[in-house]
């Protein structure tokens, strides 16, 4: 039977400790100064000397010679507690994961009272002190708090915020570390000469590695590889071998890594893919791998950037596997490395839960290898640094000089024989020299073209003109946006205001609305932006012409649609002069538009002069043709934030044929708070006669002026807008918000 290295190696003194110099010398310091306290926390990473340095605490406390920050380690104290020692009865080690409730504090009270049997103090080891728990602390913190002078207590923990506050706050804390691989190799190297083992190149910092800066955890593999190597020539020592450590450690060889690497060097995408299906077929692990590939590009950055001084940072690796891996660096270049590793780390974060890690591993391989053949086919493609252009001839006198100059920029240079002697600019061979010597141009994304403003105002053309590349701008931006500006169609442009006409009146809303400031005409105005460089606003509405072909470009803007003097509609001019008929809406298509959509327009604030109310239509004009006479092919609806920069329609309201008499627009009349007036509250016509009923005519009236109330109920809905705007109520219908496909 043999002892584990982590027991026959470890420390007796804190001079022995390794890595711990922050807690080391503060505790040496006080030993010295004889100011000690009564109790101390250790925390720190497992492995790392809390226990081993709460056993050395108290042989410098117990010492004979003592208190002392060296043990004499010939006393009855230091014997006992040294690594072969049985232990004193004067130091009590407590297991607080088994130990942790409150009869084992109340246990330890009862110990506590008693003097120590031989040495100067009582000290309590409680490792895995984390593990206690709240009531177990509260029972002992009063005997913490104030113990007798014999006593000592050494708390050692991995999680020193599970330790309640108050015990916490009544020791002197000491914070462990993991070693550094430097001091590590260091150990390691030493403890092999003492041991009498031969490591072969690569192993040590392979065992280093694993270790993760645990002095425990590090013996304790070292002490494995030594257990399963062949002794040497029938000696007592051992040879550890490189393929038996990669293979008992779980890492990738070296060799294979190489492989890996020269494959993406030369882009060969065989060799690569060769490599990854032995990793595979060996059974490997590929987040493994994965991990060690980016550990050797992490070797490979940093034999690039500081080159004959790369063995100094990395220690432990022959001089003959520096100067493989200075070869290999050159061939990639700081920054082809650097994003091969970002690519490689993206890789091992995606493989982290993945179901398939050896197909994210063969698609990094994939995804690498065409990163490194486009940066390899970046310089084939820059194109050459262009030759000195001939100067232009001279302009032809009386000719404008931005005419000749532009003519001068279009027109394609004439082949001119070489004269003998050329003569290059100075400033070109300097250009010509130091394009040379440019590094490899990486790839870039292009900017996005700043908005060019126009030479002059823009016109209705010009806007129809760019439509095309508006909507395309439009389309990466908001796809819902390019979806309802495809079925606009400008019709006018003056003055910044652009028109747009859309096909349904449910296109109309949809463009108008807004959600936090941002919404389809928002979208279409950065658009425009882009291509025109003009901030415009816009009316929106909704034609029933919208189906038909816009003008071509550079034909007159026909005006807009709106009532004549007779109550007729007038027809659109065509370029000829004469007029294109109107398609005439029917009841059916009237009666589908809801009344819930309002045109706004400002209330006026002095009543203007009635306008007279038009003639009659012919005998034998149904109500439909009425209605077609009177009712706008197209209402212009402002979507702006400055909507009175948009033109206000004129407020109209329709009378339609209903039981009983039809008053005159002329007759002044009362209503009651009622949604819906009744017939009886108006006043009789002028005339005994009874009025025949007629077709429903438009009447411009303007909107009284609204009275100040005294009192009463306060009137909503329809009676405000009959008092306020004047309106005659017409029908009822069912409210019903507007789709995209209704």
């Amino acid at each position: 039977m043999t002892t584990a290295l982590y027991r026959r190696y470890r420390p007796e003194t804190f001079g022995e400790m390794i890595g711990q110099a922050q807690v080391t010398e503060p505790l040496m310091t006080a030993l010295r100064s004889d100011r000690v306290g009564h109790a101390y926390l250790f925390s720190g990473p497992r492995g790392c000397g809390k226990t081993t340095s709460a056993r050395i605490l108290a042989r410098c406390l117990n010492c004979a010679a003592g208190p002392t920050d060296t043990p004499c380690g010939v006393c009855d104290s230091c014997v006992e507690l040294s690594r072969g020692g049985g232990g004193s009865l004067d130091v009590v080690e407590i297991d607080a994961a088994s130990h942790n409730g409150v009869d084992d504090a109340r246990d330890l009270r009862e110990r506590a009272i008693f003097a120590p049997a031989r040495d100067r103090f009582k000290i309590f080891i409680l490792d895995e002190a984390h593990m206690v728990t709240a009531q177990g602390f509260n029972a002992l913190l009063k005997l913490v708090e104030e113990p007798p002078e014999h006593v000592k207590f050494i708390f050692a923990t991995t999680e020193p915020e599970k330790v309640i506050g108050t015990i916490r706050s009544r020791t002197h804390h000491y914070p462990f570390r993991l070693v550094a691989p430097a001091a590590m190799l260091e150990y390691v190297e030493q403890l092999c000469v003492q041991e009498g083992v031969q490591t072969e190149a690569g192993v040590l910092p392979l065992v280093v590695r694993a270790g993760g800066g645990s002095p425990r955890d590090t013996l304790s593999l070292l002490d494995q590889l030594i257990a399963g190597s062949d002794p040497v020539d029938g000696e007592k020592g051992a040879t550890v071998r490189y393929e038996r450590a990669v293979a008992l450690l779980g890492y990738t060889h070296g060799a294979l890594l190489d492989e890996v690497v020269t494959a993406f060097a030369a882009h060969d995408a065989a060799a690569a893919f060769t490599a990854i299906d032995r990793v595979v077929q060996t059974g490997q692990d590929p987040r493994r791998f994965v991990d060690d590939l980016l550990e050797r590009l992490r070797d490979l950055i940093i034999v690039a950037a500081t080159g004959e001084g790369a063995g100094a940072v990395l220690r432990g690796i022959p001089a003959d596997e520096l100067e493989r891996m200075g070869r290999q660096a050159s061939a990639f270049g700081t920054d082809r490395l650097s994003r091969i590793a970002d690519l490689v780390v993206g890789a091992l974060d995606d493989m982290s839960g993945a179901t398939s890690p050896r197909l994210q591993l063969e698609l990094l391989v994939a995804r690498v290898l065409a990163h490194t053949a486009d940066a390899a086919a970046v310089p084939a493609a820059t194109p050459p640094v262009p030759a000195a252009v001939p100067a232009a001839p001279p302009a032809v006198s009386g000719a404008p000089a931005a005419a000749t100059t532009v003519a001068a920029a279009q027109a394609e240079p004439a082949p001119v024989a070489a004269p003998e002697a050329p003569v290059v600019p100075v400033v070109e061979r300097a250009s010509a020299a130091s394009a040379s010597k440019r590094p490899e141009p990486e790839p870039t994304t292009e900017p996005s073209p700043a908005p060019v403003a126009p030479s002059g105002p823009v016109t209705l053309a010009q806007v129809r003109d760019a439509w095309p590349e508006i909507l395309q701008r439009l389309e990466p931006v908001s796809r819902s946006s390019w979806m309802i500006a495809v079925d606009a169609t400008p019709v006018a442009f003056a003055d910044d205001v652009l028109t747009l006409s859309f096909r349904t009146q449910a296109d109309v809303a949809a463009f108008k609305k807004l959600a936090a400031g941002k919404g389809p005409s928002e979208d279409l105005r950065g658009a425009i932006r882009e291509v025109l460089g003009i901030r415009v606003k816009y009316v929106a509405r909704f034609d029933a012409d919208a189906t038909a072909e816009p003008p071509a470009s550079g034909s007159p803007t026909p005006p807009a649609d709106g009532p004549r003097a007779d109550g007729g509609s007038s027809g659109a001019t065509r370029s000829d002069g004469g007029e294109r008929p109107r398609s005439t809406p029917t009841i059916a298509s009237s009666a589908a538009a809801p009344v819930t959509e309002w045109a706004v327009a400002r209330i006026p604030s002095d009543p203007a002069p009635q306008a007279s109310a038009p003639s009659e239509p012919a005998g034998g004009a149904t109500a439909a043709s009425a209605l077609a006479t009177v009712a706008p092919a197209a209402v212009g609806l402002a979507v702006d934030e400055e909507p009175e920069d948009a033109t206000a329609e004129t407020v109209r309201t329709l009378t339609i044929p209903r039981d009983g008499t039809v008053l005159p627009a002329t007759t002044e009349y009362t209503h009651t708070d009622d949604d819906a007036p009744d017939e009886d509250e108006f006043p009789p016509p002028l005339d005994d006669a009874p009025l025949p009923p007629r077709a429903p005519v438009a009447v411009e009236r303007p909107a009284p002026p609204r009275a100040p109330r005294s009192g009463g109920i306060e009137r909503v809905g329809e009676a405000v807008v009959r008092q306020v705007l004047g309106a005659t109520f017409v029908r009822e219908e069912p409210y019903t918000p507007p789709t995209r496909f209704s």
